[in-house]
């Protein structure tokens, strides 16, 4: 059946798949199955699920992705790929891959790397950018009322797996989000953040190919289930990373993203609880699923895993309160790697919008975020010019609830007034931080960074030790000692 035939065959089956793993490749075959999401019940179904899938994967996986071959009856009894003959099965031909290499298994044997999270939510950014869009407004609410539908019903079926009380709780606060973002979720649809999406974009489906993320096993079987808000697309990884305790991951993954996407995404933050609560609700109802129809005798365990998912939704709509957290501090004092340190920390997960002000320059000359600027991008006007789009970037943000830290050198006093003033605006919790170090590990941090967004220097650190910072009014930090440890001094002036 193989051709070159391989020393061994190793089987990968899922509820709707079987995945043949032999010599350089894999070759999937559709189960014959139908499921209320899902119709694989004939021939003709699984072999256009098969192309669809090929057609979509080759977005972002081409190098794995083939063809589409027919699986035949040999003339010996045996099957072959691409035979003569009427054909009995459809199979997907990819090139195969390691599979420690995947990325859930990199995350379960604590290998994920912090730093692959910027690289993976570029590739995400990307993907979205060039989707197919869908301006038409019922594909941002319909479908998803219809999951809120079924969600309803399956809680109200299985009381003994949902507690009634927290299930009904759930139902409700589902359903008045859902009543309440609806104008902005229309409003993203006919601005074009609904499109044809992964759909299925969970840590399984990405694995790591020379150093480089690659999404590939697309939801293939309804286009219509992919034609989606892409933060509800985002929100499945987000939400997987949230379950496997890995939340500076999913913060790094959500502010990369939202560095590469427009910034029309800040706004649509408003909908993410919701889409991370019905992202883990739709895992609850899988698990639930694979353990009503176990014969393995774990279903125990797998009842273990529904109420996990099931808590993570309701955890996933409870209020949070909307702050700002200004971070200063002269250059080489610590202020980004301190700030991401503790972004995540803060809720609704997975954390705060990071605003900086030297990506933000960055992006106003439109360079790349390691290239140099010249000192003309570094004169007074140009950076009253940044912090008022730092200002911008951080009002999208706040006026979606969500917190912010804007992280910018902060040394004038109408500096530290204006983005105080800005979370006075919005209603938001305010805390000022100014992290303090000695000149010489200043310098000693800046002359050491290579390929970061900040031009800072050691004679940069020198001028501005000769400012004038006035009466300072932010919370003064230590912030000599180990991150872990300036991080937590932050969070205890920034309280509950």
């Amino acid at each position: 059946m193989y051709k070159p035939a391989p020393a061994t065959v190793e089987c990968i089956e899922t509820h709707a798949s079987v995945v043949f793993l032999a010599g350089d490749f894999a070759y999937k075959v559709k189960q014959a199955v139908k499921y209320p999401f899902l119709d694989f019940s004939t021939l003709e179904n699984r072999r256009e699920a098969l192309r669809n899938e090929l057609r979509l994967n080759r977005r972002t996986a081409a190098q794995l992705y083939r063809e589409v071959v027919p699986i035949t009856e040999a003339p010996d009894g045996g099957f072959r790929f691409g035979g003569e003959g009427e054909p009995i099965e459809w199979a997907l031909v990819m090139r195969r891959f390691d599979q420690d290499s995947l990325l859930d298994r990199l995350a379960g044997e604590g290998r994920l790397a912090l730093e692959a999270m910027a690289p993976l939510a570029g590739a995400i950014a990307r993907l979205h950018a060039g989707a197919d869009r869908v301006l038409t407004e019922h594909h941002a609410v319909r479908p998803l009322a219809g999951i809120i539908a079924e969600h309803e019903q399956v809680l109200a079926e299985n009381a003994d797996v949902f507690p009634p009380e927290a299930a009904a709780l759930l139902a409700e606060r589902t359903r008045a989000a859902f009543d309440k973002l609806s104008p902005l979720l229309r409003a993203r649809a006919r601005s074009g953040y609904v499109r044809h999406c992964h759909g299925d974009l969970h840590l399984r489906n990405i694995v790591e190919i020379d150093g480089e993320p690659v999404l590939f096993d697309a939801l293939e079987f309804d286009d219509s289930l992919a034609t989606i808000d892409v933060l509800y697309d985002l929100a499945f990884l987000l939400m997987d990373l949230g379950k496997r305790g890995l939340g500076s991951h999913a913060n790094a993954v959500l502010n990369a993203y939202l560095d590469a996407a427009d910034a029309g995404n800040l706004v649509g933050l408003a909908a993410l609880p919701l889409f991370l609560s019905l992202r883990a609700m739709i895992r609850a109802k899988v698990e639930l699923l694979r353990a009503r129809h176990s014969s393995a005798g774990n279903g125990a365990d797998m009842r273990e895993e529904v109420r996990a998912y099931f808590d993570l939704a309701c955890a996933y709509l409870a209020p949070a309160q909307p702050r700002l957290i200004a971070v200063g501090g002269l250059s080489g004092s610590g202020k980004s790697t301190v700030a991401r340190a503790f972004a995540a920390e803060l809720l609704p997960f997975p954390g705060a919008v990071l605003v900086r002000s030297d990506a933000a320059r960055k992006r106003l000359f439109g360079v790349a975020p390691e290239e140099r600027l010249p000192d003309s991008a570094y004169t007074q006007s140009v950076s009253d010019l940044v912090y008022a789009l730092c200002r911008k970037r951080a009002a999208l943000a706040l006026e979606a609830g969500w917190p912010v830290i804007m992280d910018a050198v902060h040394a004038k006093p109408e500096e530290r007034a204006a983005v105080a003033a800005l979370a006075a605006e919005h209603g938001a919790a305010f805390t000022g931080l100014w992290l303090d170090v000695p000149p010489e590990v200043m310098r000693a941090r800046v002359a050491q960074r290579t390929g970061d967004v900040s031009d800072a220097t050691p004679q940069v650190v020198d001028a501005q030790l000769a400012y004038d910072l006035g009466a300072m009014d932010f919370d003064t930090i230590d912030a000599s000692d180990s991150v872990t440890d300036v991080a937590a001094r932050c969070l205890d002036r920034i309280g509950p």
